[in-house]
């Protein structure tokens, strides 16, 4: 199929947009050092990405909407990690202690903010983040995070399974390459969240 057949095709199937909703809570997905230390194995350099979900973030706080960040924290042993840190070797960062699995500059949690810890791709695979955000009336998740092929989209597709207005803020996700980038947020866009600019996340955060 043709770029241009397969546009149309996707238009033809999957061109609707959900909209915001009325009560918006902002998750920061795994925003840690990992990504950003050159000699980590998770090197990414997706510091355009932090930066945009800084702004979000700011933009949020301002507004008074719930901000959760989340990062992976497993036992010593890896064990708690299952076949995730079976298969994925680099998941040996994000044991106990290990700083490759601390906050990056300017991302350090502050007292109101939740923190999820997760052992897992989703955000919300064996976490209180589901029950949290119904506790407080949320109705419509704001994604940003690392990576967009990988924990990003795994919580995406759960925030939608468990009824959230998904949207997924394209310049706060990075990848290690733009072409899973890319193809994962045309993918999330077409079926299980918006995806949308951070100036437009920022202009619908001014609205509230």
């Amino acid at each position: 199929m043709s770029d241009a057949d397969l546009a149309a095709n996707y238009a033809k199937a999957y061109d609707n947009r959900i909209g915001f909703g009325k009560k918006p809570a902002l998750v920061l997905v795994d925003f840690v050092q990992a990504y950003f230390e050159p000699d980590s194995p998770l090197y990414a350099a997706v510091d355009e990405a932090l930066a945009s979900a800084l702004r979000v973030r700011a933009a949020a706080r301002e507004k008074g909407i719930p901000v959760i960040l989340t990062g992976v924290v497993l036992h010593p042993s890896g064990l708690d990690g299952g076949r995730f840190f079976q298969k994925a070797k680099p998941l040996a960062c994000f044991k106990a202690g290990n700083p490759l699995g601390a906050w990056p500059k300017g991302l350090e949690p502050f007292p109101d903010e939740f923190v999820i810890s997760k052992q897992y791709p989703s955000a919300f695979f064996g976490t209180s983040l589901a029950p949290l955000l119904t506790s407080m009336g949320v109705d419509n998740v704001i994604l940003t995070g690392l990576t967009t092929s990988g924990c990003v989209r795994a919580s995406c597709v759960d925030a939608m399974s468990h009824g959230f207005i998904t949207t997924v803020v394209r310049d706060a996700c990075g990848d290690r390459h733009s072409a899973p980038h890319e193809a994962n947020l045309f993918d999330m866009n077409a079926k299980y969240a918006d995806v949308v600019s951070e100036a437009d996340i920022l202009g619908f955060i001014a609205s509230l």
